[in-house]
């Protein structure tokens, strides 16, 4: 059959559509979106039904995409895997909690709410209630209009607002079969009582503390920025040596480092123990070129003996391996460089001498850039410096969202105990990642390397102002300075609390800030650490408690890979801690889109594509079609080919279903399979049972890509074979008794085929359902062996055969530039003893569809396949 519309039949193939079946002239995918998305909607066709029991239920952790633009493909990808889940889930009985959340709070949201409205924030200025945005941001960032912090989370909220619209109304039309009565946004009310509920619990409990401590810090944002956040970038830089001066004489120690900047910071020298070059200086001390601050040299293990000199400074703070010498070694802080990426504007304590503490006022309050510069320019004229700058190319530390590299800065940050620092819970974690079922498996190892790798506790703390407040004050003393080692905490059931904008409990509004009142902790929660509790937030966790027994712990949490470190592993942290168990029973992990030259497409990269165009100019069965292609774990090209071959499937599926249904299939009947009586028509039952055996096993594996690939040969071979092949036979050719047989195995076939194509194409499969049966494909049972009665396995090859037959039957008049419906005088068939047998069982069927009048079956022993002679009729 053809894709494109058919002409109306010849005369001989007049079509019986049976009272009640509506099949329209020309079937076509295009605006089945517009017209089913509203229905399913109306009717409820993927409402959770709350009266289930959890035995009952399949719950889906759905990952709330981040509200900071636009969704791309990469998005339409994943959620497609998804969703096909979600759909075989319900047609297997389950009542599917399938929700949908927004990820608005967090440094994503706030770069877009500054660009979109020309903002930026200023906390210490007073809430201005006629506050109206530009009309137009300015070009230049330094122009942007400071508001408070109130005025500005107003901003993020109307913003946040208009894209979830937009977010949605894009899953609308790719078709997710989510409940859309169930959402929820990680900043609103509810979820901000639940991140607070939940922190106050782990506070209690001792998991979460405070610390002035050592932080990676990015000084765009100003903000901390924790270990599962960090990205290797390539960056150039160079090595300076430099000469360090014993105090009690002797020969130079050389050092090299690509960070002079940081000598006035320099606490001491490191070599590794067993380095000879250095044993004799260990316990000693030298004098810090440019400063003359006296540091003792001392031994370590982490010290590389084959990089650059063998010996290093140790500076507080270079990079994270000084954060370990410092602390193993107890070094003292000296920390030079503040929050906002300069160096500090007061001269330290530590520069007693005068050449040192004038030097450093020559760079103090400078950028670390222009800093580094001064200060090589100064070891050069002083001679402490040997040679120019060795340039090299260097991984650096970056936030992930960054474009700068990372500071070392010591601040008060807040921490969630994850096993960094505590093997007994590094094991226990290790051991619930053993517990999850992975799909695909070796994703784990990823899981096991993270949480094996960590080298301290989950910084939760955020320096910014769009996310949830930490429900914490301090009292303050006498002299006015927090009392961080007793803070204050509300009830449980005044949550949500804004401690900026709330007195502590037991206070005063006119307390705030003075010496024996009260100061709020002025951070916000990272957005991982709200997003580690999306079962809880969509769950109804302590605020529908009998949803919450109906869906958690929930059974499937799909992701992307490259988010395990953080979103997966910190929700397994909360559960582990507040639960003593798993969030889910299993993870599905997709894999990414990669651009045309093989490279990851991501927002930072440049190179993403955004999907409405897709959806609308292939439509969104086709779009679903080339994400459902793909397996869990793999990555897939970014393929508009893919979508056409997708956009044809589901225009045949349309075609092939209006042929079928012309053969008088009556409205809302399953036939009966005993009315089954031909060879080729019991073929294609036992063809089916083995198809619905093979999907059905593929997604309980959760290998969704193998039940397309399964369902779609088989449907190409129906239509392509079987369809051409019965025409003749299905219109009454032969006597009712052989009708009857081939309109009974096209309508079990079809309504088999629709149910094993809905999870994927579920716009043409709902089309066609409603022209002839009742409710919704969706809500229907997923098709089942006993749908096809009692197959007869010794026809399975028969339909293959025939195929085959038929084909080389044709290939004759094609050779012979004959039409296709001229007739053949007389035929013989070839080939091996089995195809010949299996084909010879549908020989009136090929008689029929090849116009021969005869046929001949000849064995040829050592053949593989069928071959064809004939003699051509005589034309007029």
């Amino acid at each position: 059959m053809s894709d494109a519309t058919p002409a109306a039949p010849a005369p001989q193939f007049q079509t019986n559509v049976a009272p009640g079946v509506e099949v329209p002239d020309r079937p076509t995918v295009d605006g089945l979106e517009e017209r089913w998305a509203p229905t399913w909607q109306e009717e409820g066709t993927y409402a959770f039904d709350r009266t289930s029991q959890r035995a009952d239920v399949y719950s889906i952790d759905t990952p709330p995409p981040t509200v900071s633009g636009s969704l791309h493909v990469g998005h339409v990808f994943s959620y497609t895997h998804t969703d096909v889940v979600a759909r075989f889930q319900r047609m297997r009985g389950k009542s599917v909690f399938y929700p949908m959340g927004w990820d608005d709070n967090g440094l994503p949201t706030e770069r877009r709410v500054q660009n979109y409205y020309g903002v930026r924030c200023d906390p210490t200025l007073p809430y201005d209630a006629s506050f109206v945005p530009p009309e137009k941001a300015p070009k230049n960032d330094r122009d942007f209009v400071q508001i408070s912090r109130r005025n500005f989370v107003e901003l993020c909220d109307r913003l946040t607002a208009e894209d979830e619209q937009v977010f949605e109304s894009l899953w609308r039309r790719l078709g997710l079969s989510v409940d859309w009565s169930h959402t929820y946004s990680t900043i609103s009310a509810t979820s901000r009582a639940t991140a607070q509920r939940a922190f106050l619990r782990n506070l209690a409990r001792g998991e979460a503390y405070s610390q002035q401590a050592p932080t990676l810090w990015d000084t765009t944002f100003r903000t901390a920025v924790a270990q599962a956040e960090l990205e290797d970038k390539d960056t150039e830089g160079a090595y300076h040596r430099i000469g360090f001066t014993p105090t009690d004489g002797g020969e130079t120690v050389h050092i090299e480092t690509t960070r002079p900047v940081l000598l006035p910071a320099c606490v001491a020298l490191v070599a590794h123990p067993d380095d000879e070059r250095y044993q004799p200086l260990f316990g000693k001390t030298v004098t810090t070129p440019l400063f003359g601050v006296e540091v003792p040299v001392v031994a370590h293990r982490l010290a590389d003996p084959e990089k650059g000199s063998g010996i290093a400074m140790i500076c507080t703070f270079g990079d994270t391996t000084d954060i370990t010498w410092w602390r193993e070694l107890q070094l003292p802080n000296r920390a030079v460089i503040g929050r906002d990426g300069r160096l500090l504007r007061e001269t330290p304590a530590w520069l007693t001498t005068p050449d040192g503490a004038g030097f450093y006022e020559s760079i103090a309050g400078a950028t670390v850039f222009s800093a580094q510069k001064t200060v090589v320019e100064a070891l050069q004229a002083s001679g402490d410096m040997v040679g120019e700058p060795k340039k090299i190319t260097h991984p650096v530390k970056y936030y992930e969202k960054g474009d700068r590299p990372l500071e070392i800065v010591s601040t008060r940050q807040w921490y969630l105990r994850n096993g960094g620092r505590d093997t007994d819970l590094r094991s226990a974690l290790l051991a619930r990642g053993g517990e999850l079922a992975w799909h695909p498996e070796h994703m784990k190892h990823r899981y096991d390397h993270w949480v094996t790798g960590l080298n301290g506790d989950w910084l939760i703390s955020r320096q910014r102002f769009f996310g949830v407040p930490f429900p914490v004050w301090y009292r303050l003393d006498a002299d006015g300075e927090p009392a961080y080692d007793s803070p204050i905490v509300p009830e449980e059931s005044a949550l949500p609390v804004d401690p900026a904008a709330e007195a502590a409990p037991g206070f005063t509004e006119d307390q705030r800030g003075v010496p024996g009142g009260f100061a709020a902790d002025p951070d916000v929660m990272d957005t991982w650490a709200t997003s580690s509790l999306t079962p809880l937030l969509a769950g109804g966790w302590e605020r529908d408690e009998d949803l919450f027994s109906r869906v958690y712990p929930m059974d499937l949490r799909p992701q992307g890979q490259d988010i395990i470190r953080t979103w997966l592993f910190s929700t397994v942290v909360r559960s582990h801690l507040e639960f003593g168990g798993l969030p889910w029973a299993r993870t599905a992990l997709s894999g990414w889109i990669l651009d045309p030259d093989r490279k990851k497409m991501s927002k930072s990269k440049g190179n993403v594509v955004t999907p409405l165009a897709l959806l609308e100019e292939f439509g969104s069965d086709a779009v679903r079609y080339w994400a459902a292609s793909s397996r869990l774990g793999t990555d897939a090209t970014f393929d508009t080919g893919q979508m056409k071959i997708g956009r044809r499937l589901a225009m045949k599926l349309l075609n092939a279903s209006k042929f079928v249904l012309g053969l008088g299939v009556e409205r809302g009947t399953a036939a009966e399979p005993a009315a089954v009586t031909e060879p080729i028509d019991a073929s294609v039952l036992a063809g089916l049972s083995v198809v619905v055996r093979q999907a059905t096993e593929a997604f309980e594996r959760y290998d969704h890509a193998s039940a397309l690939d399964v369902t779609e040969k088989f449907f190409w071979n129906f239509c392509d074979d079987w369809v051409e092949l019965v025409k003749d036979r299905a219109y009454g050719s032969r006597g009712p008794a052989a009708a009857a047989s081939a309109r009974a195995t096209a309508a079990i076939a079809l309504r088999t085929l629709l149910r094993l194509f809905a999870p994927f194409l579920p716009y043409a499969a709902e089309e066609v359902w409603s022209w002839w049966q009742d409710g919704s494909v969706h809500t229907s049972a997923w098709p089942v062996l006993d749908d096809l009665g009692a197959t007869d396995d010794g026809a399975l090859g028969v339909l293959s055969a025939a195929g085959q037959a038929l084909s080389a039957l044709r290939k004759v008049k094609s050779e012979a530039k004959v039409s296709q419906k001229t007739p053949l005088t007389a035929a013989t068939l070839s080939g091996p003893a089995a195809l010949v047998e299996a084909a010879r069982r549908a020989e009136g069927d090929l008689l029929a569809a090849s116009r021969a009048a005869s046929i001949s079956w000849e064995v040829v022993e050592g053949a593989e396949t069928l071959t064809a002679k004939a003699e051509i009729a005589p034309t007029d």
